[in-house]
């Protein structure tokens, strides 16, 4: 009984958030808004294929563990280590940082202490992800800033690669994800990549999952991973860069990359969902932008509990 009054305010929560939201709260103070977002995305896209992936990422890092509100763009200070500084942020691409700075610094020309930077998170991502053959979804707008960011407030909040997938269908449920929902938003591994850290070590071992010819592939491309940590894989070897349902027939055959892609195919409660979307392109797109609209809700700060920041990086 606990559980579901639990999820009934989580629900109520979500419904609340997107009454106080509005797709066109910029319409008036801002309204080119939009346009210059677009710009900004279209023109690193082109210029960094991997900034949507980078910055899809960064989505999830921010609003997963404790919400939208852009605190993972802080940067630390003497006195406090912030989120992208904790040892779960290091690896989150510069592209991502770089883009949301760039469409900031233009949106505070045109329009001065407007708009938010977890609204500008919020609207990137769902145009990047547009730009890359992803599903458009409505991003609700008129999000706060946080205030605050801690390291030490992501302890055990965010999946870890070689989280079992036990835990991570806890870590949505908590959330009020269901477990079809966070396979959907696990489609987000159909663009990008990954460091050889995060799975070397899995490779080639016995009941992991990994296509055999698949891990010789792994060793080889990770041969030189202790000389150089940059080295990585594309999460899709199959359409690196395009957004699509791969991911999901590549985890049916073993072309699966990390820990967290195998156990999505070997839990029978996330199988079905699999099986689904590898079949279904057109549901798991919808399924995806329902999942992410949903997650751009979660957590959210508004009026007086937040704040609109002149730079992403630093509070006023």
């Amino acid at each position: 009984m606990a559980s579901l009054k639990s999820l009934s305010l989580l629900f109520l929560f979500f419904f609340t958030a997107q009454s106080r939201l509005t797709t066109n709260f910029y319409s008036k103070t801002c309204p080119r808004f939009l346009d210059i977002v677009r710009d900004t995305i279209t023109n690193k896209q082109i210029t960094n294929p991997t900034t949507a992936a980078a910055v899809i990422r960064l989505f999830f890092h921010d609003c997963f563990p404790n919400g939208c509100d852009a605190s993972v763009l802080l940067s630390s200070t003497a006195f406090n280590t912030a989120e992208r500084d904790s040892s779960i942020n290091l690896s989150l691409p510069g592209d991502g940082f770089d883009v949301i700075v760039r469409a900031k610094t233009a949106l505070e020309l045109a329009c001065p202490n407007t708009v938010s930077c977890s609204d500008i998170i919020s609207v990137a991502t769902r145009d990047l992800l547009i730009t890359v053959g992803g599903p458009y979804y409505d991003v609700f707008l008129g999000r706060r800033d946080s205030r605050t960011s801690k390291s030490s407030l992501l302890t055990d909040l965010l999946p870890l690669p070689s989280t079992p997938i036990s835990k991570i269908i806890q870590q949505f449920e908590s959330r009020g994800f269901n477990a079809q929902e966070m396979v959907a938003l696990s489609g987000a591994h159909s663009i990008g990549f990954s460091h050889c850290k995060e799975f070397v070590g899995r490779v080639g071992r016995n009941n992991t999952g990994y296509n055999p010819r698949f891990a010789v592939a792994l060793k080889k491309a990770c041969a030189n991973y202790p000389k150089d940590p940059t080295v990585s894989v594309f999460n899709d070897i199959m359409t690196p860069n395009k957004f699509d349902n791969m991911y999901y027939q590549n985890l049916k055959k073993g072309l699966g990359l990390l820990e967290s892609d195998h156990g999505l195919y070997s839990d029978p409660r996330t199988r079905t969902f699999v099986d689904l979307y590898a079949k279904n392109q057109d549901l798991f797109f919808k399924d995806f932008a329902k999942a992410m609209q949903k997650l751009s809700l979660y957590g959210i700060k508004t009026g007086r509990r937040g704040e609109i920041r002149r730079r992403c990086d630093a509070i006023n």
